[in-house]
């Protein structure tokens, strides 16, 4: 059994009481994101708690004092091991034992907000295994070195401490802020935290909750009245819950605000729509989204949360929609759409949109139908046109907007067995009104089934051995005609919070046997929620301006093709007008050259590479870089 002498157990005591705000935060570090920030507290709190050893209150020998072996570990890297262990095996479920948490009854509690670089960090945690977390705050809360991190990685019960270790130091280079710093900072503590009231339309729904309701907020007007200045006691004030579900709270930004603002995203769009002004609708929206009925149809871009509202939204739209009454709320990091159509079911659409920009924040999806869909326009956009991703050289088409901002009707792209003969996107042009320094240039978005359509961008081929600062718009005849070859991956994408994608010309490779010149191309889609996806493709003269080319390469969840992680290295089987096979491979800036291995051997300087191959030759592609270190080919 796992106990102590009353003396060791009194030294894990006061270990804890010492260190346990260091212990909470490195245990909620280490706790699933998934739980949701108010969960992890509570379970932190928890398990550092728990990790006091039981008291032996004899020895089994029977009273003999027991052989001296090796000196005792220190209590606090006893307790610092028992709260580590639990916290690891929450990964995939919760962890072994009765889950009773502290109790909290009626609040929400999660730490203070930090930065950008604190959410940037927050989401590149969210998508690596605890035993990474646990790594980087070993090495960084802790102060641990490797070789110490690695023994406590192995006694809490990590099956490769090394591959944890090495996740983790590629995960701390990609954090240009430094992962130390921003660990440290208040978004990571679970021992200074901010509360909310939870659901309360859903607590009233069950009695016992309702009556202890009732008891702590007769206890509370007491506690909290306050005296008016001519004397007259009043009750307390509105929780903010409360407030949220008021419509006539709602925040509402001024129509012109969008022309003098630094913040140009959903916080500088007007409240529109005729029914701006209907408060029974609006009500209906707020106490459907806080407490949905069990019939109420409810979608969720990936990583968009459903929670209530805890504060009163901002309201951006209310009006009919091709006989659809529609609300879109916005509460700083969501937009929630709200329709109402008549004698069925409401329906509720979530998306994550924290980060927003001019470009991201452009439009919303207003309403859809078979084979069409209309956008709710930012006041900032002067004008809109249609054009089909596939057919590059095609002009494009002017669409009419209503006073409101509502466009007409837009096909969307076919799925599924109709193929894809075309792809319709938006372009978008912005107010002069944007933008001191001179006229922004009109940019492309792309419908995928979410709330926000996608921004499409482009970054050209080096040019003159100089790679561009990042990516460009995607409206010139070079973006174009890249997109016209890859457009048709996009529909991998539907349905996946996408938020941005590029389309990066990384390198550009002439073809053995005069089969004149071929484009190298990384298309990566970054997510709202931070982890992105890429495709490579190898694209040689085709025919068709939409010949798709050749897969090269693919992988998800990772920084390649991204300012974290740009050397990019392919490979395919190319066949010659002679009928002759080679092996053709290439990098991008940075990759100084190419070894091939396996079926095919080759070596070369540079960044592309072709050397004559069997069809089905088995080839490994690895890419010298030019400051030390390798990159190998992703695989299709």
């Amino acid at each position: 059994m796992d106990e102590r002498t009353r003396a060791e157990v009194e030294r894990a005591e006061a270990a804890i009481v010492e260190h346990y705000p260091r212990l909470v935060r490195l245990t909620y570090l280490v706790l699933p994101p998934s739980m949701g920030r108010h969960r992890r507290v509570l379970t932190a709190h928890r398990l550092v708690q728990r990790a006091l050893p039981r008291t032996r209150l004899r020895r089994p020998d029977g009273g003999l004092p027991a052989q001296r072996g090796p000196a005792a570990e220190s209590g606090y890297d006893e307790v610092r091991l028992r709260a580590l262990r639990p916290a690891l095996a929450h990964e995939g479920g919760p962890g072994r034992g009765v889950a009773v948490m502290p109790l909290v009854w009626g609040l929400r509690l999660f730490p203070r907000a930090g930065g950008a670089d604190e959410l940037a960090l927050d989401q590149a945690l969210s998508v690596v295994p605890a035993p990474v977390r646990a790594a980087l705050g070993l090495w960084h809360l802790e102060g641990l070195d490797e070789d110490a991190a690695r023994s406590v990685l192995s006694r809490a019960g990590v099956e490769d401490p090394d591959a944890a270790q090495r996740a983790a130091a590629q995960l701390d280079r990609e954090t240009g802020a430094g992962a130390a710093t921003l660990l440290n900072s208040a978004e990571f503590d679970p021992c200074t935290v901010q509360t909310r009231p939870t659901d309360l339309l859903r607590r009233r729904q069950r009695v016992r909750a309702a009556a202890a309701l009732v008891a702590v907020l007769a206890v509370g007007a007491v506690a909290a009245g306050v005296l008016r200045g001519d004397g007259e006691r009043v009750g307390p004030p509105e929780t903010t819950a409360e407030q949220a579900l008021d419509p006539g709270r709602l925040l509402r930004t001024p129509n012109e605000q969008w022309t003098d603002t630094s913040r140009v995203d959903f916080t500088a769009w007007p409240a529109r729509g005729r029914q701006a002004g209907d408060q029974e609708l609006l009500a209906r929206a707020l106490r459907v989204w806080a407490a949905p009925p069990a019939d109420a149809r409810i979608t969720a871009a990936a990583g968009a949360s459903t929670r209530p509202p805890d504060h009163p939204p901002q309201l951006l739209y209310a009006g009919l929609i091709d006989n659809v009454l529609v609300v879109v709320l916005h509460d700083g990091e969501r937009l929630v759409r709200y329709a109402e159509p008549e004698d069925a079911t409401p329906t509720l659409h979530f998306a994550r949109v924290d980060g927003a920009d001019l470009t991201t924040a452009a439009a919303l999806v207003i309403g859809r139908g078979n084979g069409w869909m209309r956008y709710l326009l930012a006041p900032w956009i002067s004008d809109i046109a249609t054009r089909d991703l596939l057919a590059p050289a095609a002009p494009v088409h002017g669409l009419h907007v209503a006073p409101d901002g509502v466009t007409d009707r837009i096909p969307t792209p076919p799925e599924g067995a109709a193929g894809c003969g075309r792809w319709p996107v938006a372009q978008f042009r912005t107010s002069t009104r944007i933008g001191a320094s001179g006229q922004i240039p009109p940019f492309l978005v792309a419908d995928l089934d979410d709330l926000v359509p996608v921004h499409l961008t482009y970054l050209p081929p080096p040019s003159g051995g100089a790679q561009s600062v990042g990516p460009g718009e995607a409206t010139g005849a070079p973006a174009l005609e890249s997109w016209a070859r890859t457009a048709c991956s996009l529909g991998s994408l539907r349905g996946a919070g996408v938020r941005s994608v590029n389309n990066w010309a990384f390198a550009g490779q002439r073809l053995p046997e005069g089969g004149g010149s071929a484009t190298w191309v990384c298309t990566r889609a970054d997510t709202w929620r931070g982890p992105g996806s890429v495709t490579l493709r190898f694209l040689p003269p085709a025919a068709r301006p939409a010949d798709p080319g050749q897969l090269a390469g693919r992988a998800a969840n990772t920084a390649a093709c991204s300012r974290f992680g740009s050397p990019v290295v392919g490979g395919v089987h190319w066949q010659a007008k002679s009928g002759k096979w080679y092996l053709l491979a290439a990098g991008s800036q940075g990759v100084g050259g190419l070894d091939a291995t396996g079926g095919v051997r080759a070596t070369g300087d540079g960044n592309t590479l072709a050397a004559p191959a069997g069809r089905d030759a088995p080839a490994e592609v690895v890419g010298r870089l030019a400051g030390g270190g390798s990159v190998h080919a992703l695989r299709p």
